[in-house]
C-alpha cells in the first residue's frame, strides 16, 4: 500500500522558512510605507531579485515540484507579509504563466526573461484581460485583434481594466477576439513588446487595499506586434478556430487556461493575509488585560479564535489539494480549483473582519496591521474571478448543467 503523508519535504521546509525570513526581514518593515505611498516597492522587487525571489528560475523551481505545493507555500508566506508588497513581486508570474501556458518553446525563450528583467534593473509584467464591459463576463470581450497579411502583424485596439502592472510593465500579455462570433472560443493571448507604440495607461487607480500594487486600465490604439507575438502562433490559433466552428468541444481559451492554472495560488495568497491577521490577534489576545484577565479568558474572544484557526486549515487543505491536482494534471471535475479560491478568499475576509474586532478601537487604527490587511483581504472575492463566478463554475462542475 503506498504511504500516504502530509508532511512536508525538506526541501519544501526550506523553501517556507527562506521566504519567511524574506517575509519577516524584508518585506513587513517596508509594507506600511509602501502602502501609504501607493506606489511600487521597487527597491523591495530589486532584493527580491537578489536572494533569488524574484526571477523565472524561481518559478520554474516551484512549477517543477511533482506534488504542486511549493508555489503556494511560497506565496502564502510572502503575502503574509504583505499582500500589495507580495502582488507586486509575483504579479508578473500572472504574465509568465499565460506565456508557459499558450506559448511555444521559442516564445518562453524570448519573452520569459523579459518579464523580470535583471538583478540591476527589474522588470516588470501584465497580464491584460478584463475590461469595462467584460469582467466575470469573458465572452463579452470587445478588445479586437485583426491580422494584417501585407506585413504579417496582428493590429489590437481596445481598453482593458484593472490590469496589475498596466503601463509600467515592459511586456503586457493582451487577450483580445479574433473571431468575436465565436465568443470566448474566438479569444486569443498576444505578447506586446516593451515600447510598442500605442499602448498606454493614462492613470494610475487607486484602490481600497493592495496599494503598494500598480493597478490600471491600459488602453489598445493601433497597436501592431509582430506575427511571432500571437502565444501558441497562428497555425495553432486557425486550427482552434475551425474546431469552434465546428461545433468540436475546446480545451478552454486564453484567459480561463490563465486563471485555472492560478486560483490555487491566488487562494494560498489570502491565506497569508489570513493568517497573518490571526496571529496578530492571538498575540494581542494574550497580551490584553481587561477586568484583571487577559481578553482570550473569555470564551467569546477565544472561540473566536478558534474557529479563525479551523477555517484557515481547511481553507489550506483545500489550496493543496487543488494545487496537486493542477500539477498532476488531475482534471477539476467539481471545480476543485475555484473552491479553494472562493474558500480562502472568504476565509481571508472574514478572518481579517474579525481580527479587527477583536481589537476593538485599536483595530480601527493604523497604528496596528489588522486594518492593512482588513483592506487587501477584500480583493480576494473579487479578482481573478468573484465569489459569485467561483460558485457558478462548482455549481457546472457538479451538475453537469448550465447554471445561469
Amino acid at each position: 500500500m503506498a504511504e500516504f503523508s502530509l508532511d512536508l519535504t525538506e526541501e519544501q521546509r526550506d523553501l517556507r522558512d527562506w521566504v519567511h525570513g524574506f517575509a519577516a526581514e524584508v518585506v513587513r518593515p517596508a509594507a506600511a510605507e509602501w502602502d501609504e505611498r501607493e506606489d511600487t516597492p521597487w527597491p523591495v522587487i530589486q532584493e527580491a531579485a537578489k536572494v533569488g525571489l524574484y526571477g523565472f528560475e524561481f518559478l520554474a523551481t516551484c512549477w517543477a515540484d511533482p506534488t504542486g505545493l511549493s508555489l503556494p507555500i511560497a506565496s502564502e508566506e510572502l503575502f503574509w507579509g504583505d499582500a500589495g508588497i507580495g502582488l507586486s513581486i509575483f504579479g508578473t508570474s500572472l504574465a509568465v504563466a499565460a506565456i508557459y501556458g499558450a506559448g511555444t518553446p521559442d516564445q518562453m525563450v524570448e519573452w520569459v526573461p523579459q518579464c523580470f528583467g535583471d538583478v540591476d534593473s527589474p522588470a516588470v509584467a501584465a497580464f491584460c484581460t478584463s475590461e469595462p464591459e467584460a469582467g466575470s463576463d469573458v465572452g463579452a470581450m470587445r478588445t479586437r485583434a485583426v491580422y494584417d497579411e501585407a506585413t504579417d502583424e496582428w493590429v489590437l485596439n481596445g481598453q482593458k481594466a484593472y490590469a496589475t502592472n498596466g503601463g509600467i510593465a515592459g511586456v503586457h500579455v493582451v487577450t483580445a477576439s479574433v473571431d468575436p462570433t465565436l465568443g470566448s472560443r474566438g479569444q486569443a493571448a498576444f505578447v506586446v513588446p516593451p515600447g510598442t507604440p500605442g499602448l498606454a495607461a493614462t492613470r494610475k487607480l487607486r484602490k481600497l487595499g493592495l496599494r503598494a500594487s500598480h493597478t490600471a486600465d491600459v488602453f489598445l490604439d493601433d497597436v501592431r506586434v509582430p506575427g511571432r507575438c500571437l502565444l501558441g502562433g497562428r497555425d495553432a490559433l486557425l486550427e482552434r478556430l475551425d474546431r469552434a466552428r465546428s461545433g468540436q468541444r475546446a480545451s478552454g481559451q486564453a484567459a480561463m487556461r490563465t486563471f485555472e492554472l492560478s486560483r490555487p495560488t491566488v487562494g494560498a495568497q489570502a491565506l497569508g493575509v489570513a493568517r497573518a491577521a490571526y496571529e496578530y490577534a492571538l498575540d494581542y489576545a494574550k497580551d490584553r488585560v481587561q477586568f484583571g484577565r487577559p481578553i482570550i479568558e473569555n470564551q467569546a474572544v477565544a472561540f473566536a479564535l478558534a474557529d479563525m484557526r479551523m477555517e484557515i486549515d481547511a481553507a489550506r487543505l483545500l489550496v493543496w489539494r487543488a494545487s496537486w491536482m493542477g500539477r498532476n494534471n488531475r482534471p477539476f471535475t467539481a471545480g476543485e480549483g475555484s473552491m479553494s479560491k472562493l474558500k480562502a478568499g472568504e476565509v481571508a475576509v472574514s478572518v481579517t473582519e474579525k481580527a479587527v474586532q477583536l481589537l476593538g478601537g485599536a483595530g480601527f487604527l493604523r497604528d496596528h496591521p489588522v486594518e492593512r490587511w482588513y483592506r487587501d483581504a477584500k480583493i480576494y472575492t473579487i479578482f481573478e474571478g468573484t465569489s459569485e463566478i467561483q460558485r457558478l463554475v462548482i455549481s457546472r462542475a457538479i451538475s453537469g448543467m448550465q447554471i445561469r
